[in-house]
């Protein structure tokens, strides 16, 4: 069945960006929907994966100028000269509207010149919240960076099991309509295709498929952690005396992280740095949750009941881990919006920690931790508290994010927010108007609107 295009965040972006410049690139993981959201504004569409386009880029590279914009190179990587082709049309005739490509990775032989100034990168990552179209946004990333302390109010339909569903659904739109089963087995197909040919694709031929499908199982384990990597890699090789070189596992994680599908998050660095000891170590995130649940076998039943098996490297639940991430991925798909930066906040030894440090373009922030919980008490934000009263003037607001019901302002100022309810801005799901599809294939939704 024909899935209909569900409108993305991105597509704002694309909306406001393009009619001025002449090129943008359009880069993430494979299947978060690229290509489909480029389509739909070019006239031209040149596919970098077909021998034929190839062939007539090399042979004829003046076409670029001739056909009608904007003209797409979808999956552009697999011709990196493509890249360059595009910087010098640009600089024969800057006009907004020209280009767009997508990738899907970074290509091994990269492009001869940055593209600094001619080709406009954005990131495109899975569906957040709110572009699932679970819940109408009622708090706004965008009000709360204002540092005009606005109104928190909103109820959420979600419940603790409903997030569960929604990070094994995952974010990519290809595979979160299906049916568990078939979406089950396109997240294997997904990470199959990494180990056996992706990899290959970037220059590195993988001798033992199993070690790099376990460090990639160890990292999924860590989720939302700083563990190190000398951490990760004994997980992924419990008991065997002869481990993978270092510089094996570091071409793993740089490869991963080639293609999009690792998206760590930075720790902080304020411009003026007031803080000792503050910790840079990243906080290790897969694209989608929905894939590092995949690699270590999650159910909702184990989910929930907290008996995942896999490696050991967190405290905690995993599914704290993976709440987390989901709500990472959302809140970076916001800041973007906002053009924002995402970042964590740890100081060495743990002292204080906060999740999620959201800053805008004049450095001030907005402090958020995530808790898997329906309620909060004041232990829960005494990092926040512990921030504001260090940075008054840097910290524009502090919440928490929550799988409760209410959004409302504590007393002591903490926004206390249900993820469902978090957007951009207010009011997201009338922007989107996505058809709802949480957990139900689109055989089963039809059914119910003839219903109705």
């Amino acid at each position: 069945m024909l899935i209909p295009y569900q409108r993305r965040l991105i597509d704002d972006d694309l909306d406001e960006l393009l009619p001025d410049l002449a090129a943008i690139a359009i880069e993430g993981a494979k299947g978060v929907g690229k290509s489909e959201t480029a389509q739909r504004r070019a006239k031209t569409v040149l596919n970098c994966e077909e021998s034929a386009t190839i062939e007539s880029l090399v042979a004829y590279p003046a076409r670029l100028d001739q056909n009608p914009g904007p003209i797409l190179l979808d999956e552009w990587q697999r011709y990196p000269p493509a890249w360059d082709l595009v910087r010098r049309s640009v600089d024969r005739d800057s006009t907004g509207g020209r280009f767009l490509l997508t990738g899907s990775a970074t290509p091994v032989s990269g492009p001869m010149h940055s593209g600094a100034g001619r080709i406009v990168r954005l990131r495109m990552r899975p569906m957040s919240l709110a572009e699932r179209g679970i819940d109408a946004t009622s708090v706004s990333l965008k009000e709360l960076l204002s540092g005009n302390t606005p109104n928190i109010s909103g109820e959420s339909s979600m419940t603790v099991d409903d997030y569960v569903d929604e990070i094994l659904a995952s974010g990519f739109p290809g595979i979160r309509t299906l049916g568990m089963r078939a979406r089950n087995l396109q997240l294997d197909g997904y990470l199959e295709r990494i180990v056996d040919a992706e990899f290959t694709d970037q220059g590195h031929r993988i001798r033992r498929p199993a070690t790099l499908r376990g460090w990639m199982t160890a990292y999924a384990a860590a989720t939302a952690t700083t563990a190190a990597y000398g951490t990760i890699l004994d997980a992924a090789t419990p008991g065997q005396a002869e481990k993978p070189a270092k510089t094996t596992t570091m071409v793993y994680r740089d490869v991963l992280e080639r293609l999009w599908v690792l998206d760590p998050l930075p720790g902080w660095t304020p411009v003026l740095n007031s803080f000792s000891q503050l910790g840079q170590a990243p906080k290790h995130h897969l694209a989608d949750p929905a894939l590092a649940a995949r690699l270590l076998g999650a159910t909702r039943e184990s989910l929930l009941s907290g008996s995942v098996g896999g490696p050991y490297i967190r405290d905690g639940l995993l599914l704290g881990g993976l709440f987390e991430s989901l709500v990472t991925l959302s809140v970076r798909t916001y800041a973007q919006q906002l053009s924002a930066r995402v970042h964590h906040l740890r100081l060495a030894g743990g002292a204080h920690e906060v999740d999620l440090i959201v800053e805008a373009r004049d450095h001030r922030i907005v402090a958020l931790e995530v808790k898997l919980a329906d309620s909060v008490n004041d232990e829960d934000v005494k990092h926040l508290k512990w921030l504001r009263s260090k940075e008054p003037d840097l910290v524009a607001d502090t919440a928490i994010i929550t799988t409760g019901r209410y959004a409302y302002r504590r007393s002591d100022g903490v926004a206390v927010i249900p993820a469902s309810l978090l957007g951009p801005y207010s009011d997201v799901i009338s922007l989107i108007r996505p058809l709802r599809a949480r957990q139900r294939n689109w055989c089963e939704q039809g059914i119910e609107r003839f219903r109705g």
